[in-house]
């Protein structure tokens, strides 16, 4: 009987066929197991693949329990969402990461002087959110581990030189990100799973506004981009705009803020609960507590778009800011 296999088959193939590292192999082999068709004809293949794929993790296991440091590139999420910053080398990264949080990056004026990712915490209203410095594309030093913390990323920012012409950047960088299977997702556009790819919602920030040859090149960005991607002209070193970027890449996060409210009592505007965009009453009462979702009889909610204590059902979609009162 004939295997009769898919194209994006063929496709995990090769990309197994290219891995150059354990990790990238037991990707591409959970993503060909994912994908093939289950029939008489592709069970030897299955078995084969299964196999393979055991001695991959067992290789990776092996590794890891030897190793004695720890993987650099491996970032631990804090805060709200993670945020990574990307783009060519000089282009100011470290420069928005010092000025956005309170990490201390080593900025200079030569290229490449980011060669592990450096995080720091950037204070929204009453949020953190976590910025993270990365090593410029074009750095074959950090070409895996780069790859793969993108990939993790809530979001991306993609930092550019407005004294260079911004067209070029971007697509240099567009094709930097295709080449590790993340796409930037359109103004608009739902963020769904996509086998073998990473969709990521992404700023682009034109960066070193203050000088005099930008001016021109920060018109043509959002001429050209601003319809289909958020765009924002900054000086990071002259904290221009600033406030605007903070504000940006809080929008791109696709969360949501809620409050909880006592009966009779103000709402805990000091610790919100955050939620994905889309969340329910029913997510948001599972999230307070596990056995709330089952006992609750009905909410009131203030908010934007409601009247003050307006009873809504458990499939409400909450939005930014609402407040639940939860009765159960």
């Amino acid at each position: 009987m004939p295997a009769n296999l898919p194209p994006q088959y063929k496709e995990a193939e090769d990309r197994y066929r290219q891995a150059k590292t354990t990790p990238e192999k037991i990707l591409a082999l959970e993503e060909m197991l994912a994908i093939i068709p289950h029939h008489k004809g592709t069970d030897k293949l299955i078995g084969q693949l299964r196999k393979r794929l055991s001695q991959h993790k067992e290789e990776s296991q092996r590794r890891s329990s030897t190793a004695r440091q720890v993987d650099p590139f491996a970032v631990k999420k804090e805060g709200a969402a993670q945020v990574v910053l990307v783009g060519l080398p000089n282009c100011g990264k470290s420069q928005i990461l010092g000025s956005l949080t309170n990490a201390v990056p080593l900025i200079a004026d030569y290229p490449f002087t980011t060669r592990a990712p450096l995080p720091g915490m950037m204070k929204f209203e009453n949020i953190q959110v976590q910025i993270v410095d990365s090593p410029p594309f074009m750095d074959e030093f950090a070409e895996t581990g780069l790859a793969n913390l993108i990939r993790n990323a809530d979001a991306l920012a993609i930092v550019l030189d407005l004294t260079e012409d911004c067209g070029t950047q971007i697509d240099l960088i567009q094709e930097e990100l295709n080449r590790r299977r993340v796409r930037v997702l359109k103004k608009g556009e739902e963020r769904k799973p996509e086998i073998g790819q990473y969709p990521k919602r992404a700023l682009l920030i034109g960066n070193k506004a203050d000088l005099k040859e930008a001016q021109e090149n920060c018109r043509q960005l959002l001429d050209r981009f601003s319809k289909e991607y958020p765009v924002l002209c900054i000086s990071a070193k002259e904290n221009l705009n600033l406030e605007e970027a903070r504000k940006e890449i809080f929008s791109i996060l696709d969360i949501v803020r809620s409050y909880t409210k006592a009966p009779g009592k103000n709402p805990d505007w000091d610790d919100p609960v955050i939620l994905p965009k889309g969340s329910k009453v029913l997510d948001f009462a599972s999230h307070i507590h596990k056995d709330f979702a089952q006992k609750l009889k009905f909410a009131r909610i203030w908010g934007k778009e409601k009247y003050d204590g307006q009873m809504v059902p458990r499939d409400y979609v909450l939005k930014d800011g609402d407040v639940i009162e939860l009765h159960i």
